[in-house]
């Protein structure tokens, strides 16, 4: 077969300083690292996600981890407001890089350039919905107190649940039966989850009891974050093997 017609995305043309003519199919190290450790993140970030919402929901002494939402850690008057908003941007910016690691690793799979698209939209609306659109503490909302923030932060949050389905749905066909199963699992726990959850919004804004509304959207968060490590361990193999593959033939 020829290996021309079929080198991957990262063989790329390396020209040597000594006059040497290109040569086709080598694959520039410095590049290969970069994309390893972008994927990486993958990883790193859901740990890290999980790191900063414990970490963050400890600081405030009345916060209930299993009752109140991730929202409410940064929401208008949290005490935790500037630490959760420095933390979660820090975790978006590893996101971000790790979906712009799908992109330069999906080759001839569209379907991992749409997962890409899905990965790095979410968190472009959930840092706006971060920076610009946060929601009101339950008590100014009982209070009457909510403004555009609050209606703004639930469509961008709602957009970000559709990107996550949208990236699930399409990384679903990019692997074999066992992820695709997975992957669809995942789907149906994030629609399960996230219904039970926004069940509860009318008591939330009512600053009524909402036991359990931390816990529902928690199982629907890490159960994302672990979709997104386990697809980059997938693709940090798939690489993997197909790096050693270019290495043997070369």
């Amino acid at each position: 077969m020829d290996q021309t017609n079929n080198a991957s995305p990262e063989r790329i043309m390396s020209v040597h300083r000594k006059g040497r003519r290109p040569v086709l199919g080598q694959i520039r190290p410095s590049r290969r690292m970069v994309r390893r450790v972008f994927l990486a993140l993958g990883i790193a970030g859901p740990l890290l996600y999980v790191a900063i919402d414990i970490l963050v929901a400890t600081r405030w002494e009345d916060y209930s981890y299993t009752d109140q939402t991730v929202s409410e850690l940064f929401a208008i008057g949290a005490p935790t407001r500037p630490l959760a908003v420095s933390l979660m941007l820090t975790y978006s910016v590893l996101a971000i890089a790790f979906g712009l690691g799908v992109w330069g690793s999906a080759g001839e799979k569209r379907a991992l350039r749409v997962v890409a698209v899905g990965l790095i939209g979410k968190e472009v609306l959930g840092s706006v919905a971060t920076l610009f659109a946060p929601i009101h503490l339950r008590e100014a909302l009982a209070a009457g107190e909510g403004s555009l923030t609050d209606t703004w932060h639930g469509i961008l949050t709602f957009g970000g649940a559709l990107c996550y389905l949208l990236a699930m749905g399409f990384g679903a066909t990019a692997f074999g039966k066992r992820f695709r199963l997975y992957s669809v699992a995942t789907m149906l726990i994030l629609v399960v989850f996230g219904v039970l959850t926004g069940l509860d919004q009318p008591r939330l804004e009512a600053n009524l009891p909402t036991p359990w509304m931390g816990l529902w959207e928690r199982i629907d968060i890490f159960a994302t974050m672990l979709w997104i490590a386990v697809l980059a361990i997938a693709l940090l193999r798939t690489r993997w093997h197909l790096e050693s593959c270019a290495d043997t033939h070369r």
